[in-house]
């Protein structure tokens, strides 16, 4: 389905319900990224509770503002993966140690169990980190980080 031929409401509930050019009525739908780390603003599926596919919006941009705002604000409420802008500290360079970040969140700290919690994504050299709660963080480009940070980092890559 195009991006362009479906409309987006909130029922009382709070549910998106998702309306097709041709008056179907999709209630509690949800958008779910195909690419959430590499192109979060491209390649959205919105999905009924079952997981069957009502719709596909190729760019978030594409969509009409009321949809756009819609969207972002249900994507903003699912969706936890705070983007690390700098490492302030860690506790130990051997592990579990803790971490003092700053984030687009705020600054927070965690606990970095093992060295394995750091993954490397994609090709530019994002890397997810999860501590020992299950929450990721994201270092979106490891290389574009403040030079303290990427030393800490070294260590523990």
């Amino acid at each position: 389905m195009a991006t362009s031929n479906f409309q987006l409401s909130r029922n009382a509930f709070g549910h998106l319900v998702l309306t097709t050019e041709d008056g179907q009525v999709h209630e509690n739908v949800s958008p779910v990224r195909a690419f959430p780390i590499q192109a979060p603003q491209d390649g959205i599926s919105m999905v009924l509770t079952d997981g069957k596919e009502v719709a596909w919006i190729d760019r978030l941009s594409d969509l009409p503002e009321t949809n756009r705002l819609l969207l972002d604000e249900e994507l903003s409420g699912r969706e936890f993966m705070p983007e690390i802008s700098q490492i302030v500290s860690v506790s130990s360079f051997a592990t579990p140690c803790t971490w003092h970040v700053k984030t687009d969140r705020g600054d927070t700290e965690f606990v970095l169990k093992g060295d394995e919690d750091i993954r490397r994504i994609g090709g530019r050299a994002s890397l997810l980190i999860s501590d020992n709660h299950g929450i990721h963080y994201l270092i979106r480009d490891m290389f574009d980080i403040d030079k303290h940070s990427r030393k800490i980092l070294d260590r523990f890559l």
